[in-house]
């Protein structure tokens, strides 16, 4: 009995029995190079050491000579929840202009970070489709439509004095306005930016 257990649950054992440990007597212990591989010299090491420190220094002066310039002071400006309208920091930024409700311009380039949350207003029974844009010139860089859960809006964008930014809705009462914002916030200036 105890045999027929045996041969039923290790199978392989009859196998490895018969399998003989005679060609591991010449296996070698450690696995050095393979057989005409030769190991690269102290000149090679050299070589290849010096071409590391000249691309690390290189990338190193890149930044020296061309810094990200960061903004000054802070740049941040937020609409909403109605019936708050625009919040800025006293005096007004510099790098944006309030131009109506849900727009401004911007007036300073750089890389923007805008944030905010669109409730969906799930008692609207209205013809329009749900749709919701963030948009850069009249041109939608974010589009939203679902109108079924509160949503994120925004990102991190790299914008030009001169640029509109708004949030617009596709009808007046799809979204709570008493609970859905938009921000922007300057994170830096690049000085190699276009």
């Amino acid at each position: 009995m105890c045999s027929s257990f045996v041969s039923f649950c290790f199978p392989q054992l009859s196998f490895l029995q018969r399998m003989s440990l005679s060609h591991m007597e010449n296996m070698p212990l450690s696995h050095s190079s393979l057989q005409g591989a030769q190991r690269p010299s102290w000149k090679q090491w050299l070589l290849y050491s010096t071409v590391i420190i000249v691309l690390c220094s290189f990338s190193a002066l890149i930044f020296i000579f061309f810094p990200l310039k960061t903004a000054q002071g802070p740049c941040v400006a937020k609409f909403g929840p109605l019936p708050s309208k625009w919040q800025m920091p006293s005096p007004e930024p510099s790098c944006v202009n309030k131009t109506a409700d849900w727009r401004l311009k911007i007036l300073q380039n750089g890389l923007y970070l805008i944030y905010g949350q669109v409730v969906p207003n799930t008692a609207y029974n209205g013809r329009a489709p749900f749709e919701v844009q963030l948009r850069k010139n009249e041109d939608p860089i974010q589009a939203l439509t679902n109108n079924s859960t509160i949503q994120n809006v925004g990102g991190a964008y790299e914008f030009h004095a001169g640029d509109v930014i708004d949030l617009i809705f596709n009808a007046e009462h799809q979204v709570l306005k008493n609970k859905t914002y938009w921000g922007i916030f300057l994170l830096t200036n690049p000085q190699f930016i276009s």
